[in-house]
């Protein structure tokens, strides 16, 4: 059932943007001229959070640059690069607003959907998501999206939705939830999903990078995957147990092909050959377990640590202005 307009829900609401940047210098010119139609049409209560993940360019210069110009720009500058989930989880604890925008910098997300989101917030939904329908990439990168998406809303314990990253909208009450969320290893998208409240999707074709080098390579994507299964789901440790009674099914089974050769025919099989395949296949299964349970333990000591998830070095703009921080 859709949800009908929310008459709580102002026509013109205050709208904060996050926008993590780590090494944008050739995209940001790009990216402030994209938004400045979008923040004309928000209002005068828009504003911009920019989150410099510890750039190693001339990304600071440029966005303290950028808030000096407009006051409706703000920076945190955070004191190395903590990662991608952890300048948005930045972002999310300093901006202001009745809605929350999340959108990377190099415009492959549209920041002219945002208005698009807003009359879908105003029907009533807490968060709007984009759907990715198309993608202008790498074959490699393309496939290996398809199948992390998939991977991860089957083995997940939430409903994450297909083809949708962390491009979206929330109300301002799923970014105060969110922003009591304790944990380290933070996946937003899964954290977005496991909140629960109404959500929608928009459909948008992908843009190419307009400039400078992707972040986000096969490695990376291969981190955020594992982030992901790890932190919403136990399949994997599932899988490790069926995979070790599978295992111990095939050695029992061999035991008695060997017992019965003995007694029916009176020789027993080659042994040598046999013997070392069984040692490296049951030493590689134990250590694919070994290591699926490492990955949770270290996500556990991670946890007990209790560092913070980042560290604010300084800000600009209206950021500094209102003492964040």
């Amino acid at each position: 059932m859709t949800p009908s307009a929310s008459s709580d829900r102002p026509a013109q609401p205050s709208v904060g943007l996050i926008v993590p940047c780590f090494d944008e210098e050739e995209v940001l010119p790009a990216l402030f001229e994209s938004l400045g139609p979008v923040l004309d049409r928000l209002g005068p209560e828009a504003r911009v959070l920019l989150v410099n993940d510890g750039s190693r360019d001339g990304t600071a210069d440029l966005l303290d640059a950028q808030c000096a110009r407009d006051p409706r720009y703000g920076v945190l500058h955070l004191s190395r690069n903590f990662g991608h989930q952890a300048a948005i989880t930045a972002g999310l604890q300093h901006v202001r607003g009745d809605v929350v925008v999340l959108l990377d910098a190099d415009l492959q997300d549209p920041p002219d959907l945002v208005p698009a989101m807003i009359a879908t917030w105003r029907e009533g939904y807490d968060i709007v998501y984009g759907v990715r329908q198309k993608r202008k990439e790498a074959w490699v990168l393309r496939a290996a999206y398809r199948v992390f998406y998939r991977l991860l809303k089957r083995m997940a314990n939430v409903d994450i939705p297909l083809d949708a990253g962390d491009f979206s909208l929330m109300d301002r009450r799923v970014v105060d939830l969110l922003n009591r969320m304790p944990e380290q290893n933070r996946f937003v998208r899964g954290l977005r999903g496991w909140v629960g409240f109404r959500q929608t999707g928009l459909p948008y074709e992908r843009a190419e990078r307009r400039a400078g080098a992707p972040k986000y390579n096969l490695p990376r994507l291969m981190r955020l995957a594992l982030d992901g299964l790890v932190s919403f789901s136990i399949v994997p440790l599932r899988l490790a147990v069926w995979l070790g009674l599978a295992t111990s099914l095939f050695g029992f089974l061999y035991l008695i092909y060997a017992v019965a050769e003995r007694l029916l025919v009176g020789t027993t099989p080659p042994g040598w050959a046999s013997l070392v395949v069984l040692i490296l296949l049951l030493g590689g299964i134990q250590l694919v377990m070994i290591g699926i349970i490492g990955e949770y333990v270290g996500r556990i000591f991670e946890e007990v640590k209790g560092r913070p998830r980042f560290i604010v070095a300084r800000e600009s703009g209206w950021a500094r202005d209102e003492g964040h921080g």
